[in-house]
């Protein structure tokens, strides 16, 4: 320790009011000041079988992570953190803790971590359930991902009793409908999924390293710990020597940090790329899900094959790319993450869009040079079952631009009909439509389905 520390070690301390770090806390009066002092180093696996068909503890606190379940109250050698950037997981707040037995991380300033065996995450969900008291939660689900005695990882889902006093280990998957009080006062309906054991595996991959998410480029941040010093995470871990190899303390201003979505000191490239590495980077990388591109932030734009790359789902657009310049209609990766149809990406454990990622990665794209694109028409009444004939409208809102259809089915082109009032359609017809304008991209393809008449 620094000449001129003094250390207040405490037994257990709460960390911003949920969850205690068992670790000793140090102030400088002379050099600089650690948010953490002391490691103190928890059992190797906690209460958790070193593999995956071992016996698992039926209930939470059964597990090692918690000395006070309903409470939260981390056990001793349990290490909070937090991200630069989180998984989007339906606006759910997530508290996090990391319990490292005997031995080192292995650190690497880009890609992934190597964790000892043993080594284990935990992992708290909370949903806010009032849109007029958004600190108002229901606390839904605790996941632990256990680093095995094999080198591969586990998942188990722990669901939390409706009082809260305790949580139940979950065999397979369940979804369940969660009320959320509206900013209106009335109440609506979301869905959350718990994932099952097959589940975890899905993400956390081999390729990926296991763990998702602590990795330099997510703890490359400052955070405030409860004695009020603020430090950065990296150099927090690396003081109390839990990495190998260690580092300088001023090497972290030179290893790459993910933007946050909020972080308007950084630009929009920094913070879109940022997000897709959170949310995508862990399945698509080389020698992950069958895809073209590489979400990772750590390769460089160039490489990734993000702006004009090659995708394998079309969705039925033309000329789609992964993200296309100044194109939010044919940025299929817009297009995926802007859905909770069956083409959503992230595909699993995601029920809601997150409306504040989506309006970032549009702005980036947006922000690309060029062409203007016009929008698709609007098809009104929509598709669907009439009894009679109805009349169709086709609108588009750029000034001047003409809208040509079909009612066969195939694309629609300049050849084909130029729309100039309502179409009247007496039998089962798929409506499709597109825009044109001199100087602008053309519309992708708007298309409805009526099934009129018996």
């Amino acid at each position: 320790m620094p000449r001129g520390v003094w250390t207040c070690a405490l037994a257990a301390l709460t960390f911003g009011g949920v969850g205690t770090v068992g670790l000793a806390l140090a102030r400088a009066s002379a050099g600089p000041p650690y948010g953490l002092a002391t490691r103190i180093t928890p059992r190797a696996y906690l209460s958790m079988p070193a593999r995956a068909d071992g016996r698992l503890p039926r209930r939470l606190s059964q597990t090692g992570a918690f000395r006070d379940t309903p409470d939260l109250i981390a056990s001793r050698g349990l290490i909070p953190y937090d991200l630069v950037v989180p998984f989007w997981s339906d606006g759910a707040r997530k508290q996090r803790w990391v319990a490292v037995p005997r031995g080192h991380i292995r650190f690497a300033p880009t890609g992934e971590w190597q964790f000892p065996a043993g080594t284990v995450f935990v992992k708290t969900f909370e949903l806010p359930i009032d849109e007029r008291h958004p600190e108002v939660t229901r606390r839904l689900e605790t996941r632990l991902l256990v680093r095995d005695s094999a080198g591969g990882v586990y998942g188990v889902v722990y669901k939390w009793r409706a009082d809260g006093s305790e949580a139940d280990l979950l065999t397979s998957s369940l979804t369940e409908q969660i009320p959320v009080r509206t900013a209106s006062g009335g109440v609506r309906m979301q869905t959350w999924y718990y994932p099952s054991r097959h589940d975890c595996l899905t993400c956390h991959t081999a390729r990926a390293g296991g763990v998702l998410g602590v990795k330099t480029r997510q703890l490359n941040r400052d955070l405030t710990y409860p004695s009020g010093v603020t430090d950065n995470e990296l150099r927090a871990w690396n003081h109390i020597g839990l990495f190998a190899p260690a580092f300088a303390d001023s090497d972290p201003a030179s290893f790459p940090r993910l933007a946050a979505t909020d972080d308007t000191a950084r630009s929009l490239e920094d913070r879109a790329r940022s997000y897709l590495d959170a949310n995508c980077a862990q399945c698509h990388r080389p020698g992950g899900t069958a895809a073209y591109f590489d979400a990772r932030y750590d390769t460089p734009l160039n490489d990734q094959e993000l702006i004009d790359g090659r995708i394998l789902y079309d969705l039925g657009i033309d000329r789609p790319r992964v993200i296309s310049p100044h194109d939010v209609w044919r940025s299929i990766a817009l297009v995926r993450m802007d859905t909770v149809g069956d083409a959503r990406m992230p595909p699993l454990a995601r029920e809601t869009i997150d409306e504040r990622g989506v309006a970032l990665l549009r702005s980036w794209i947006e922000s690309l040079p060029g062409r203007a694109v016009l929008a698709p028409p609007v098809i009104a009444p929509a598709g669907g079952t009439y009894a009679g004939p109805i009349e169709v409208s086709l609108e588009d809102a750029e000034p001047g631009a003409d809208v040509h259809y079909t009612l066969d089915g195939s694309a629609p082109g300049l050849s084909d009909p130029r729309y100039h009032g309502p179409i009247r359609i007496s039998g089962p017809t798929i409506v499709r439509a597109r825009a044109f304008k001199s100087g602008f991209t053309r519309s992708i393809t708007a298309q409805e389905v009526f099934l009129v008449g018996k």
